[in-house]
């Protein structure tokens, strides 16, 4: 299992200047001091509540609490994206909110300039520091503060039918180039199938736009510069939309039935993603074990990779037992026993690579092979690591330039959208009374 590149992920985030979160973290209740004993309520176990959409974390969970008496935890499913993070900053807002949620990478610097994020540097920061590569501590530390604990690293890969990529004659693609040429001839060799699928979201234009070397947000001193609509950035959107003005993949929406029909009928013979696609793949399509392969992420002329969604966990303001939410979290990132029963979860098995490399070679010698024919899902996607293109900064005001991205691609096309994005960046942050670099 090959280490994180430190120097690869160490220039993924900025280091933040507290004065860019400084409009919502200075608030009463932020940062709070770590709270709740586990061994407080006249000796009976603390309770958490923790919510999440991510694989394997039901079967993890339940392997903390069948292990400790001294804290149990009440799990709930919740939706990923938009919903789940609506979800969570209206419980918040309600006082409502769970004491642990996962939070990804890309969003961890809005919650916390929001307020929403106790500051674990006390509890945890020595944790992140410890036990992540520089370049992950940073997608969760700044302003000299720990937001959150890292879960899992998540560098694009690309999967593929091996079968039918032999019976159409198409070789498995390494660069766009070739990515187009291959989606012409499966196309040309039955017009009901495609390469892949292309929706108008907001994570698979940035995650190919990082990868082309955009960086969609910048920091200016105390202020944010944001650049979506960067040269980068309207190459990749230039590529797919000649793609789908010309029918060669599908617009089927990430994670839709459309799109889960036509991997499982093999019309769709392709998928970008990273390591934590496979578990979904693996459980909703059993029959077509040893027909998937997996691959590097084709690239503009050098091997090259964004990082495709990423997740970690954070205790919410208003928590009343961060010290055992603190617990839970070291355990659930850094102990092999939840990697084990993550891997192992029978409903929704987890693929995930880990952020923490030792975890992340116990994933490797859990997960079962063979559906991939053999090939060592984790050596793989674990070299990509080294491949992630510096100098990409998340900003504070993800999930609005996210929603714009998508209605107004969706309406007028990808260009559109990364324009509309640009404007709305800057709106968002200026609104939040955050600083506007000009």
């Amino acid at each position: 299992m090959k280490s994180p590149s430190s120097r690869a992920c160490g220039a993924v985030a900025a280091a933040l200047s507290l004065a860019l979160l400084a409009s919502a973290c200075a608030g009463p209740d932020s940062p709070a001091a770590p709270g709740g004993n586990a061994a407080a309520n006249d000796g009976k176990p603390v309770t958490l509540t923790y919510w999440t959409w991510t694989s394997g974390a039901e079967a993890a969970t339940a392997e903390f609490n069948r292990t400790h008496t001294d804290i149990q935890v009440r799990f709930s499913q919740i939706p990923g994206g938009p919903d789940g993070y609506s979800k969570i900053s209206n419980a918040i807002k309600a006082g409502d909110a769970p004491d642990v949620a996962t939070v990804e990478y890309s969003m961890v610097p809005e919650f916390a300039s929001q307020g929403y994020l106790k500051d674990l540097t006390a509890s945890s920061g020595e944790l992140v520091r410890e036990n992540f590569p520089a370049g992950v501590q940073n997608l969760v530390t700044f302003g000299g503060k720990t937001w959150s604990v890292p879960f899992d690293a998540t560098p694009q890969v690309y999967f593929y039918r091996k079968d039918l990529f032999e019976k159409y004659g198409v070789n498995v693609p390494t660069t766009w180039a070739e990515y187009r040429v291959a989606a012409e001839r499966i196309k040309a060799a039955d017009p009901a199938a495609r390469i892949g699928s292309f929706p108008t979201d907001a994570p698979l234009q940035a995650t190919l736009s990082w990868q082309a070397g955009a960086k969609w947000f910048r920091v200016e001193g105390d202020a944010w510069k944001p650049a979506i609509d960067d040269a980068p950035s309207q190459k990749v959107a230039a590529f797919w939309q000649g793609m789908l003005d010309d029918d060669l993949v599908f617009r089927h929406g990430a994670g839709t039935p459309e799109e889960s029909k036509s991997r499982a009928d093999g019309t769709s013979v392709g998928v970008i993603g990273a390591s934590w696609s496979a578990g979904g793949m693996v459980a909703a399509m059993p029959d077509l074990k040893g027909k998937w392969g997996v691959a590097p992420i084709p690239h503009w002329g050098t091997p090259a990779s964004g990082m495709y969604g990423g997740t970690s966990f954070a205790v919410t303001k208003g928590s009343e037992h961060a010290e055992a939410a603190a617990e839970f979290v070291k355990w659930m990132t850094t102990d092999p026993a939840s990697m084990r029963a993550r891997i192992g979860a029978l409903k929704s098995p987890s693929s995930a690579l880990p952020a923490n490399t030792a975890m992340a070679e116990v994933a490797a010698r859990a997960f079962d092979t063979s559906y991939f024919g053999g090939q060592d899902l984790y050596a793989l996607t674990g070299a990509q690591i080294a491949t992630i293109v510096p100098g990409w900064t998340w900003g504070p005001v993800w999930g609005k330039v996210g929603a714009d991205f998508k209605d107004e691609a969706a309406r007028g096309g990808l260009a559109g959208g990364l324009v509309k994005a640009q404007e709305s960046a800057a709106a968002a942050i200026t609104s939040r009374g955050l600083k506007l670099a000009r």
